[in-house]
């Protein structure tokens, strides 16, 4: 029973990679700009070095590569869940350093936006990445959906940025 109210696989398939391009580029443009916009990575290192990412530099380049990686990876559906976990990895880091004693909302640099991020991110890795994706073509997909998607991505990327956090975070007192 197909309705006009009903989507159809294709459709589903055409949300999920406008969601994976869209959470995709703006993740992997928000490391390119780390790398190349405003103060390039000298100024990101400086930054990250004054909010307690020490050492600033390195941190920096793991920022802005981890960044532009993963959001590839989404863009291209390939290793979905692992990508969503990337992103969620970087999003409780830049959460905890950056927008966590700012309130909820964006507009005053809360942590709204890196919520927000993080969910679509962990709803791409339980549901999939769809069929127009590289890992339906490699049919490895079905392996790292569901639960499977669920724990990697979110599992996963909670462990790496609490890990990094404990790693490399030294604010000033």
């Amino acid at each position: 029973m197909n309705t006009s109210n009903q989507i159809t696989i294709a459709g589903s398939d055409l949300v999920l990679l406008i969601c994976r391009l869209s959470i995709g580029a703006t993740i992997a443009a928000h490391g390119w700009n780390k790398i190349f916009g405003g103060g390039r990575i000298k100024g990101t290192s400086r930054w990250f070095q004054s909010i307690g990412m020490k050492p600033g530099t390195f941190n920096a380049w793991m920022a802005a590569l981890s960044e532009i990686f993963c959001g590839l990876l989404l863009c291209l559906g390939f290793l979905t869940s692992f990508a969503a976990s990337g992103v969620i990895g970087i999003m409780i880091v830049a959460g905890w350093t950056v927008h966590k004693n700012k309130g909820f909302f964006i507009i005053k640099e809360g942590w709204e936006y890196v919520f927000i991020l993080s969910i679509v991110s962990l709803t791409i890795a339980v549901i999939g990445p769809g069929n127009w994706s590289l890992d339906h073509v490699l049919e490895i997909s079905d392996d790292f959906i569901g639960w499977n998607g669920f724990w990697i991505a979110g599992g996963l990327g909670i462990s790496a940025g609490l890990l990094q956090l404990s790693l490399f975070f030294r604010p000033e007192k």
